[in-house]
């Protein structure tokens, strides 16, 4: 096995990435990193014990070269006997009608169809060529645009899939260079394709790329992509310790949308503003430092308020810091949209997409995921849960009250109200997070399973 080989195989080792029994898709674009990725893989697999298939995405930003940039990845596909996974979409009609980058769009579409396939049950893990200059390229952008130790964690090794306790977008090439890559595809005699929009300088990570680290290796630091990459591991570690300490203390600080005054000021100062920040976040609110800032003076004093986003406010009282919407509880709690069977629907109350995709019964998905087409029809609908809704999940002996299933949760406050369902008139057909009821799994012919995958971040 060559040395480069080898390396991957123990970055693999030590972040957990991938194991014996797993079906792992290799997203491939065609570029030397995925390609490399992707033979290095093929070298390995017999010795990690992993069932190997490729998966690549059409853009359709380039016409004719990115269809032959699909063309050369099926081919690779059928060079070496690999299930491929394709899709395609129109990255600039998504860019402008969501007021997106390019680049954004692009990943946008690209991960949504990456986490469907893990959704569905078609992979286990689907593996990205991320890799060291990638890691040193984020983070620099991130230091320019403002970040905090979250920021510059960078790219994590493994992204974890909302809705899925085992599946994961893994990144085996995070601490391999991309000139190492090159090398070893042409020792292999293995071809790759170029992307022109590579070296379009309009992309602030083109800029990066190709002038300002170029720069700071000559002027500054010879190894300066490898300092940035161990900023981001270090980066990481420290915030798995933060995560652990503000899930230690945020019992004792955080009850019923409200802060305590006194238990947070005794906080160091580091651990006060990641608590507000944890806070926020449980409400569904995104701060940036200065509100995170705002919100700690208000602590100091006696009396006043600070403006947030989306219509939330945070007033002082003799005790506590409280978290209020302006909007009204029937504002917050209701909404309904309809849903076409197949079809799919965003759902901005819940910043998530939804969608009714058809399957195969017979093929590998969890049977507790699986709704019958024929009970469903051409259309549901997706909206809160509501008082008096019922639902009887699999291998439970009765209906039960939703809002019953949903305390055993644990779920408060907004998160509570907006919690998800899917009806057929008025039968609640699913709940995010619970199995379907047994009486309405696949019975012949086509299957339906609804994915739930989040929106971009505003």
């Amino acid at each position: 096995m060559q040395a480069l080989a080898q390396t991957v195989l123990a970055f693999i080792r030590k972040h957990g990435l991938l194991k014996a029994g797993d079906r792992a898709g290799v997203a491939v674009s065609g570029g030397a990193d995925s390609v490399a990725l992707l033979r290095l893989l093929l070298e390995l697999r017999g010795e990690i014990g992993i069932v190997l298939s490729v998966v690549h995405f059409n853009h359709k930003l380039r016409g004719a070269e990115s269809d032959a940039d699909e063309k050369f990845v099926a081919g690779l596909a059928c060079q070496y006997d690999l299930q491929l996974h394709c899709e395609s979409g129109d990255v600039a009609k998504m860019a402008a009608r969501d007021g997106l980058s390019l680049e954004t769009a692009a990943r946008e579409m690209r991960y949504r169809f990456f986490r469907r396939l893990l959704a569905e049950g078609c992979l286990d893990r689907v593996a990205t060529a991320h890799t060291l200059d990638d890691q040193a390229e984020t983070v620099l952008l991130r230091i320019a645009r403002g970040a905090g130790g979250r920021g510059l964690a960078g790219i994590y090794p493994q992204l974890s899939v909302p809705g899925s306790q085992f599946s994961a977008i893994v990144r085996p090439l995070l601490g391999i260079r991309r000139k190492d890559l090159e090398i070893y595809l042409g020792g292999i005699g293995q071809a790759w394709r170029e992307d022109a929009s590579n070296r379009d300088l309009r992309h602030a990570r083109n800029r990066v790329r190709h002038g300002i680290l170029p720069r700071m290796e000559r002027n500054l630091n010879p190894a300066v992509r490898e300092a940035l990459a161990e900023t981001a591991e270090i980066a990481r570690a420290e915030e798995e310790y933060w995560q652990g300490e503000v899930g230690r203390v945020m019992p004792q600080i955080w009850e019923s949308g409200a802060l305590r005054v006194e238990a947070l000021v005794k906080l160091p100062l580091a651990l006060q503003r990641r608590t507000v920040r944890a806070a926020a976040e449980s409400l569904g609110l995104r701060l940036e430092f200065r509100h995170v800032e705002e919100i700690l003076a208000l602590a100091s004093s006696l009396t006043g308020g600070v403006t947030l986003p989306d219509g939330w406010v945070v007033s002082r009282g003799p005790k506590q810091l409280k978290f209020e919407t302006k909007r009204t509880e029937a504002e917050v709690a209701d909404y309904e949209y309809r849903l076409a069977v197949p079809g799919v629907v965003e759902i901005p109350e819940v910043r998530s997409r939804f969608e009714a995709v058809l399957v195969s019964p017979k093929a590998a998905y969890n049977p507790e995921r699986l709704l019958d087409r024929s009970g469903l029809g051409r259309e549901v609908k997706v909206r809160n849960w509501r008082a008096g809704d019922r639902f009887w999940p699999a291998h439970t002996k009765a209906p039960r009250k939703l809002k019953e299933l949903l305390q055993e949760r644990h779920l408060r406050g907004q998160e509570r109200k907006l919690w998800p369902v899917v009806v057929k008139g008025a039968d609640v057909v699913w709940v995010r997070g619970f199995p379907v009821p047994a009486r309405l799994g696949p019975k012949s012919g086509e299957a339906v399973i609804i994915v739930e995958t989040p929106l971009s971040k505003p």
